[in-house]
């Protein structure tokens, strides 16, 4: 009889240990140390070798360049994140919360690679044929040469594969499929290891583009050990509000191309529609003039992006005032308002602040910082920006406005959405005049809460 091993491994990080921890000693979490059970007689099946010949040394000069080919998938802004397409070969896990459209955006997908002569293959271990086929039906989708199959075997999945020789295929989802050989229940550490790490040693020695769909925590981040976002090529993150019908596709790793792209969809009736101009839907603002609302320009991945920053000072009802930041940093929040209080004279170290920036977008770079300034003083002082007036640049800790990169071609953006006032930095001021746009330079921040 097949003599059983337990182990102890965070689901975290994949760390083993040989008895139970209440914190990981190699990422610090805390209770995430669950106990697998593993039979020493039985060895999972492994894959040998990769697309390409790996088996010799070269010289890394000798290598030969050339444009790794790129299949297009349907939608540019699903293109756009992964780099302008998928690779073939390569692995894209893509979670999202439940009811996100991870299932409907690959479904449409599929249908239409299959229409242009792409071979696909949908594994689907959640949902039956039928429910997929309803989907699809509802969608009013093409379905003809789109190949599925209802399974939860890996070794099995890939015995279909093997047969049906695909060029696309989908795994939906890695958290209820199983590898043969390992005790341990599906969605285990164990289990989601060995799975995808076979599924991604199958994919690049049959140069198959596969998407893992996986499920996601309730911090939003991806369920499973860490090992299961090493071993994949691609992370992307579908996220979005129940009650919103707009969803971000965001990269978190990708070794083809940037991981700073951003692409934004609307769920209707007939599924995941593509939006080519984000920045229209972010400024959906009020006819009225408010004070703390301020819009700016912010650089996402390889294009710009217009959104409206909102902040709120009032006086604080408790003894300790709040801080609260969302979609922006909140230590960055913290040191703006030291500045502020230090070269503005604005001192607000008894009001409760509140910022959020509309359309749930994540403001990561520092151009924010003084269109944050500016809805933080418009919001104390009562006094509303121009709606015309569109706003960016960074401040440093002595109280200076820095230049941004990519100046030009914010101004542009703004232009074409018809404003036609901007507050920037001084060294980003452009060479030639813009016709119909009214440009203030700035070099302080004094002369900022002066403009306003």
């Amino acid at each position: 009889m097949a003599k059983s091993a337990s182990q102890f491994v965070c689901n975290n990080c994949g760390a083993i240990y040989p008895k139970w921890m209440g914190k990981c000693l190699e990422c610090g979490s805390w209770n995430t140390i669950e106990e697998s059970l593993i039979e020493s007689s039985k060895k999972s099946v492994r894959f040998q070798g990769f697309a390409g010949d790996v088996g010799q040394i070269a010289d890394l000069s000798n290598v030969t360049l050339q444009d790794l080919p790129r299949m297009h998938l349907g939608f540019k802004e699903f293109d756009r994140v992964l780099g302008g397409g998928i690779v073939p070969g390569s692995v894209v896990l893509i979670g999202g919360n439940p009811g996100a459209g991870k299932s409907t955006l690959l479904l449409q997908m599929l249908s239409y690679l299959a229409q242009h002569n792409v071979k696909v293959l949908y594994i689907t271990g959640e949902e039956s044929l039928q429910q997929v086929a309803l989907r699809a039906h509802r969608l009013e989708l093409p379905t003809k040469n789109v190949r599925i199959a209802t399974q939860t075997s890996i070794d099995r999945i890939i015995a279909l594969a093997k047969q049906e020789k695909p060029q696309i295929m989908v795994i939906d989802s890695i958290q209820v499929m199983h590898v043969d050989g390992i005790s341990s229940a599906p969605g285990s550490v164990s289990q989601v290891r060995e799975g995808a790490a076979m599924i991604t040693q199958f994919a690049k020695s049959c140069n198959i583009a596969t998407f893992i769909v996986g499920h996601v925590t309730k911090d939003g981040t991806l369920a499973g050990p860490k090992v299961l976002e090493h071993c994949v090529d691609c992370s992307v993150l579908l996220e979005g509000d129940g009650d919103s019908r707009f969803r971000t596709l965001r990269c978190q790793k990708n070794r083809f191309g940037a991981v700073n792209e951003l692409g934004v969809f609307a769920m209707i009736d007939k599924g995941m529609r593509e939006i080519t101009n984000p920045s229209a839907i972010f400024l959906n603002r009020s006819q009225v003039e408010t004070p703390g609302s301020v819009v700016m320009v912010v650089w996402v991945g390889s294009r710009p992006l217009l959104v409206e920053l909102q902040a709120l000072v009032d006086q604080t009802q408790y003894g300790t005032p709040r801080r609260l930041s969302i979609g922006t940093d909140q230590n960055r929040l913290a040191m703006l308002l030291a500045v502020l209080h230090r070269h503005g004279n604005l001192a607000m170290g008894d009001m409760d602040v509140f910022i959020n920036v509309v359309g749930g977008v994540k403001v990561e770079e520092t151009s924010a910082d003084l269109p944050l300034a500016a809805a933080l003083f418009s919001s104390y002082r009562g006094v509303a920006v121009a709606k015309e007036m569109m706003i960016f640049g960074e401040i440093g800790l002595s109280g200076e406005i820095r230049p941004v990169n990519n100046g030009m071609e914010r101004i542009a953006e703004a232009q074409k959405h018809g404003f036609t006032k901007a507050i920037i930095p001084k060294e980003n001021m452009p060479r030639k005049e813009i016709p119909g746009m009214t440009i203030y330079p700035i070099t302080k921040v004094s002369e900022l809460f002066d403009l306003l």
